[in-house]
């Protein structure tokens, strides 16, 4: 049986159970050097748990999907968050599921700007970075250190997104 998944737009207010939305909010605007730079405040908190681990950045370069595409799989990631801010200004899934009894259920997709960025919450379900048209990188701060901070769960039966409308 296929099981077929809409795409939404990425809003803060949608996104909230499962870490925060990362975009310029006026709301957090603090003028810097002189005035002459607005820096947009506390966005978001990377999350580092254990003794010896602490928070890196990295830049993942993700390849296109082609669609419709299945969802197979499901990750969390224990020990720490894992924020993805977009380089290219393109458009990309976020696709995250709330937990079960731990398991993932069912996946909830997410359309996001190009000037829009995702962090995950430790132990939040989400699937792998997910570009669309091209070749895109990003600017990923996450947790390095000890530890398994990597869990995977795969469905029996996957989900299905169709193409998304760009």
């Amino acid at each position: 049986m296929t099981r077929t998944l809409d795409i939404f737009p990425l809003t803060k207010a949608a996104f909230a159970p499962f870490g925060d939305v990362i975009e310029a909010d006026p709301a957090t605007v603090r003028l810097i050097n002189g005035g002459t730079t607005e820096r947009f405040h506390a966005l978001s908190s990377a999350e580092a748990a254990g003794d010896e681990a602490r928070v890196i950045i990295n830049l993942f370069r993700g390849q296109p999907r082609a669609f419709p595409y299945a969802v197979e799989m499901m990750e969390r990631h224990p020990l720490g968050s894992q924020c993805f801010v977009p380089l290219n200004d393109r458009q990309f899934l976020v696709i995250v599921s709330e937990d079960e009894d731990g398991r993932p259920g069912t996946p909830r997709v997410f359309l996001a700007r190009g000037d829009q960025g995702v962090n995950y919450r430790r132990n939040v379900w989400h699937y792998p970075l997910m570009t669309l048209d091209q070749p895109s990188d990003f600017l990923v701060v996450d947790r390095d250190g000890p530890g398994n901070n990597l869990v995977e769960f795969f469905f029996d039966t996957p989900f299905i997104i169709g193409a998304p409308t760009l």
